[in-house]
């Protein structure tokens, strides 16, 4: 049910993309960031569907995320970037509102919060995301900052091809969906776990096939049952916390774990 409810999420928040997409942005001819701003651009002056062109262009940026993120990740925003896709082409671009700015910032609102969620459901909504997402392995920065400095160059796209104007209201866009996914996706924030189980190697060997991070394991004990426990330490991103519970819960649904936000981080520590 977890897993079903993930990829309703993911469903659902690729839908909203979309509608966000057609009815606030492009209506006014206001782009979004990165791929999908690059993907609109053309749409808007051919006659493809910004939706398909949105699938094509990143399909490159599918098989860097597949090499450095793993199969799994890259299948499931596959599944997301797919259903963005086809929901552009169902939607019709019409406009809700006559005003651009505002149209610009509940855009941007309406794409961040989608965005945040796909995140914390461990997806991605490809292109920049990806790319940043790459980046952001090796640097504790926010992920919404991030990705709205490598769309700038979005922004200067529409300056040239349509107006200044527009531009400006692409940038407020982009802007706002930025901070709404820094809102809702903390990837920078680290976590402490505490994991008591009596499955122990099972669930260190499970972390430790998945993740690249440091476990620390001491023996415990309870002090009613006098059962002897397993007691394991580690330090994760809270970016990975969804899908580090999914694996505790895969060898242990009855396993016991503390999860703590972590003020800093010193000595070693993979930014991954």
């Amino acid at each position: 049910m977890g897993r079903l409810f993930r990829f309703f999420v993911i469903f659902v928040s690729s839908v909203l993309i979309g509608f966000a997409f057609n009815m606030f942005l492009l209506s006014h001819k206001v782009l979004s960031g990165g791929v999908s701003g690059i993907a609109m651009i053309l749409g808007l002056v051919t006659s493809i569907n910004s939706g398909t062109l949105i699938f094509l262009l990143n399909i490159p940026i599918f098989i860097l995320g597949w090499m450095k993120l793993g199969k799994r990740f890259v299948t499931i925003s596959l599944f997301s970037v797919a259903v963005t896709s086809i929901s552009m082409g169902i939607i019709p671009v019409e406009k809700i509102s006559e005003d651009p700015i505002l149209s610009s910032i509940f855009g941007g609102v309406i794409v961040g919060f989608a965005t945040g969620l796909i995140f914390r459901s461990g997806s991605s909504t490809g292109g920049f995301d990806i790319v940043g997402m790459v980046l952001t392995r090796k640097k504790d920065l926010p992920l919404g900052s991030l990705i709205f400095s490598m769309n700038a160059i979005v922004v200067f796209i529409s300056g040239f091809v349509f107006n200044w104007d527009l531009a400006l209201y692409t940038m407020a866009s982009i802007f706002v969906t930025g901070k709404t996914i820094d809102a809702i996706h903390t990837r920078h924030i680290k976590l402490t776990l505490m994991i008591i189980t009596p499955k122990g190697d099972e669930v260190k060997d499970q972390l430790l096939s998945n993740l690249v991070r440091g476990i620390t394991i001491l023996d415990g004990e309870g002090a009613y049952t006098k059962e002897k426990r397993r007691v394991l330490f580690t330090v994760i991103s809270r970016y990975e916390l969804a899908h580090v519970k999914r694996m505790i819960a895969e060898v242990d649904p009855q396993a016991f774990v503390n999860i703590t936000q972590t003020v800093d981080v010193m000595g070693y520590f993979r930014r991954t």
